[in-house]
């Protein structure tokens, strides 16, 4: 399949249960590579086992048109801040790599952090103490939407508070056998609606998911009052 055609199933249209939420509210989206045992990382933190392409990278192009602002957690920021903000200058640097630089730097991040206590970042705010608040207004406030890479803990904490309302979960043809997993601290069922899938030449299947509405009112309110 080529990658207009690719790309052109990358289209995709919210289901009318989002017309239910406050439309005013941001979309929050976790952009996530996994093998298929459902690890993000090998067991040192190491991502070789996925395999880098371009059309891949562009494909993720796409999906920052709709978006102005990145969250990760620290050790995410600390990976793409050594490469992403000078890619753009690379000789050689391909056009995918050469958007989502642009896309970067351009970017309002959001860190999550106790640890990195940074003051006078370029575009940047660290945020961690109080996780629900702080992810609760930033979705409030006027703009597009929010994407998460990676950041399996905090992926996880945001699953468990109900704030994540879609996600793009990037399966590739590799077994980790171990490693650092995505889904491990859930505390209950969080159940999914199906939006769309896109294969890659390289074997890899981007699937597009919209999270519903799973927690109870009581246990939510716990995390967001």
């Amino acid at each position: 399949m080529g990658l207009v055609n690719l790309l052109k199933l990358a289209d995709f249209v919210l289901p009318e249960k989002q017309d239910k939420k406050n439309l005013s509210m941001r979309n929050l989206i976790l952009v996530v590579h996994v093998s298929l045992d459902g690890f993000v990382a090998g067991p040192n933190r190491e991502f070789d086992g996925f395999e880098a392409s371009e059309e891949n990278l562009l494909f993720v192009c796409k999906l920052t048109e709709t978006a102005d602002s990145i969250l990760m957690g620290r050790r995410s920021y600390e990976l793409l801040e050594a490469g992403w903000p000078s890619m753009r200058d690379k000789p050689g640097a391909s056009a995918g790599e050469i958007a989502y630089s642009n896309w970067y730097n351009a970017a309002k991040k959001v860190v999550v952090s106790k640890t990195n206590n940074s003051k006078n970042l370029h575009n940047t705010i660290v945020i961690g103490n109080d996780l629900a608040g702080d992810i609760g207004r930033i979705k409030e406030q006027p703009g597009r939407d929010i994407l998460l890479f990676g950041s399996p803990s905090v992926a996880q904490r945001l699953f468990q508070l109900g704030l994540l309302d879609q996600c793009w979960v990037f399966v590739n043809p590799v077994l980790f056998g171990e490693g650092i997993p995505l889904f491990s601290q859930l505390s209950g069922k969080v159940k999914l609606t199906y939006l769309s899938a896109v294969p890659f030449a390289n074997g890899e299947l981007a699937i597009h998911y919209q999270i519903n509405d799973s927690l109870p009112a009581n246990v939510r309110s716990q995390y967001t009052n």
